[in-house]
């Protein structure tokens, strides 16, 4: 598969089953009733940054298996609304009221335009977790990680509001940082953080970009 579309098509490793059981966060999570290890990331920059507001707006692009819905439905509140986008389906649903999961691909506009209808108006907070599926080949990989990168690059001012703020992962690599860069451009600021409860050996990190800039 080429393109954005290929590589939004390959969002995420999709397998409990690969988790190292006896990692913290996965029997954390198991404990607590979360849907993956990856709701503590959101949750550690959530209580450092205060991304999230209660009544908030939240898009969660790659929401799969659903972690960080949990995580951002507890910090916006009844009031709040988080809608959530991934190819695969949340399954079974989150059962709370201010959760909205489209199954679908970001990259066709009839799913930009699902999202849209569900926020009921513009984002105050985008979010994404997704990652390319690796394979090991580093060029595959790369342009794998630039296209997924691209396509929620272009959903920015398609449904945040200007003003609003951006938690966006990012896997290292000379196309992911030329991205970066032109993010970076559209907000008021910008800077790197990481998580404790990222992996051992990652080369992740988050770009967390408030007071976007729309049109300037």
């Amino acid at each position: 598969m080429d393109g954005a579309s290929g590589a939004v098509q390959n969002v995420m490793g999709r397998s409990l089953a690969k988790y190292d059981r006896k990692d913290h966060y996965h029997q954390r999570a198991k404990r607590e009733g979360y849907r993956s290890r990856a709701a503590y990331k959101l949750a550690e920059i959530q209580q450092a940054h205060r991304l999230m507001r209660r009544g908030n707006r939240v898009v969660d692009l790659g929401c799969w298996p659903g972690g960080w819905l949990q995580i951002a439905a507890e910090a916006v509140g009844p009031s709040g609304l988080v809608v959530g986008v991934d190819l695969a389906a949340i399954d079974p649903p989150i059962e709370s009221a201010n959760v909205v999961a489209i199954c679908g691909d970001i990259t066709e506009d009839s799913v930009l335009k699902e999202i849209s209808a569900a926020l009921g108006g513009p984002a105050d907070v985008m979010l994404s977790d997704a990652a390319p599926k690796l394979t090991g080949v580093r060029a595959v990989d790369r342009a794998r990680e630039e296209g997924l990168l691209e396509s929620i690059e272009a959903r920015v001012p398609e449904l945040l509001r200007p003003g609003g703020s951006l938690l966006l992962k990012i896997l290292e690599c000379p196309e992911a940082q030329a991205i970066d860069r032109r993010i970076r451009a559209c907000f008021t600021k910008a800077k790197t953080v990481k998580t404790a409860a990222s992996r051992k050996g990652t080369t992740e990190r988050y770009l967390l970009a408030t007071g976007y800039r729309d049109g300037d």
